[in-house]
C-alpha cells in the first residue's frame, strides 16, 4: 500500500514498521508465525567481532512497566552470520535488512562493518553504540559525543551502505550525540536504546538480573523516547528511525510526527509475536480517521507546531 511507504537514506520501505534488534533474532524464528514480507524492515540481531555466549542467567526480568534484559550480546559471530544467517533470512524475506554492529573498540566496529559492507544481504548498517568503550574505562561510546564522531567516521571510511547510529538515552543531551554522529558522517540516526534500570526481588532483597543493572524496556520508556526523537530531529537533517515503547498504529504515528521517518518495534515482539503485522493492518485505518493521505506527509509535523 502506497500510502504506508517512507524511505531511509534513499532506500524504499513498504511500510515504515521495522522489528528492532535483538528482539527478533534472525527472523527465522519469526517466520513460523507469518510471512515476515508484510514487514518494512528487519534490523537483525547484534552481532559483534566474534562469538559471544553473553552473560550468565539470569538476565531477562519482567516488571509491571515492563521488560529488563542483560542479554550480553550474545551471537556467533560476524562470519557465521555472513555465511549462514543471511542466506538462511534471504529465503524467508525480500525486504530491507539492517545489520546490527556492536564492538568493544573502535577496531571491532570497522573489522563487522566493513564484512557486512560486503554483504550483499545488507541494505543498511545499524551500528549500536551502546557498548562499554574497552579502552576507555568501560563509557559507553554513546555517552560522549568524541567517542560518537569518531566510530561514525571510522566505521563510514571503510563502507558504502548507509549507516545509521543507534544511540544510548543514558546521557544528558542527545541532541548533542545527535549531531556528532552527524558531523562523522552519518547517514541516519536510531534512538533510543534500552534505559538503565534496575529490579530486585521483595523477599530476598536481591537483584533478579545477574548483572544486577540492565537494559529497561517497554511501553513505559516510550514519551522518553518520543522526547528524544524530538529533539534530535531539531538538532540532525539526517534520516530517524525511532524506537521505544511502541506496540500500536497510534505509537507509530506519534513517533513520526516527532521527526521519525521509520520506527523500530522491540519489547512489544516479546509480549506478542504478531504484534508487527498487527500494527501494519492498524495503520490504514488510523490514517482514514486522522485525515491523512500517506504517512510520510506527517514526518516531522511537530516540529513546526
Amino acid at each position: 500500500m502506497k500510502r504506508l511507504e517512507t524511505s531511509l537514506s534513499g532506500i524504499t520501505l513498504q511500510n515504515p514498521v521495522i522489528p528492532a534488534s535483538g528482539t527478533f533474532g534472525f527472523g527465522q524464528e519469526m517466520a513460523q508465525f507469518y510471512d515476515l514480507n508484510v514487514l518494512g524492515g528487519i534490523s537483525l540481531k547484534g552481532t559483534t567481532g566474534a562469538e559471544r555466549f553473553g552473560n550468565p542467567t539470569p538476565r531477562i526480568a519482567e516488571c509491571r512497566e515492563g521488560l529488563l534484559n542483560a542479554v550480553g550480546l550474545q551471537n556467533p559471530g560476524v562470519d557465521a552470520v555472513i555465511a549462514h544467517e543471511l542466506p538462511a533470512v534471504r529465503k524467508l524475506y525480500n525486504g530491507v535488512l539492517l545489520a546490527n554492529i556492536s564492538g568493544f573498540s573502535v577496531e571491532e566496529y570497522v573489522m563487522v562493518a566493513e564484512k557486512f559492507d560486503r554483504a550483499d544481504e545488507i541494505d543498511i548498517l545499524e551500528i549500536n553504540i551502546s557498548c562499554p568503550n574497552v579502552r576507555h574505562g568501560g563509557m559507553a561510546f554513546g555517552t560522549d559525543p568524541g567517542a560518537a564522531q569518531e566510530v561514525t567516521a571510522a566505521v563510514k571510511a571503510v563502507t558504502h551502505k548507509p549507516v545509521y547510529m543507534k544511540l544510548s538515552p543514558n546521557v544528558t543531551d542527545i541532541a548533542a550525540i545527535a549531531r556528532a554522529c552527524e558531523a562523522g558522517g552519518a547517514d541516519g540516526i536510531t534512538l533510543i536504546n534500552t534505559l538503565l534500570g534496575m529490579v530486585i526481588d521483595p523477599r530476598t532483597g536481591r537483584p533478579i538480573v545477574s548483572t544486577k543493572m540492565s537494559g529497561f524496556s517497554g511501553p513505559a520508556i516510550k514519551p522518553v523516547a518520543l522526547r528524544m526523537v524530538y529533539q534530535a530531529a531539531q538538532a540532525v537533517n539526517i534520516p530517524i528511525i525511532g524506537v521505544g515503547g511502541i506496540s500500536c498504529a497510534d505509537d507509530v504515528i506519534e513517533f513520526m510526527s516527532a521527526g521519525a521517518s521509520a520506527v523500530q518495534v522491540g519489547a512489544q515482539n516479546l509480549v506478542d509475536p504478531f504484534a508487527c503485522p498487527k500494527i501494519i493492518a492498524e495503520l490504514p485505518g488510523k490514517l482514514d480517521e486522522y485525515g491523512i493521505a500517506n504517512l510520510k506527509d506527517i514526518i516531522g509535523r511537530s516540529l513546526t507546531l
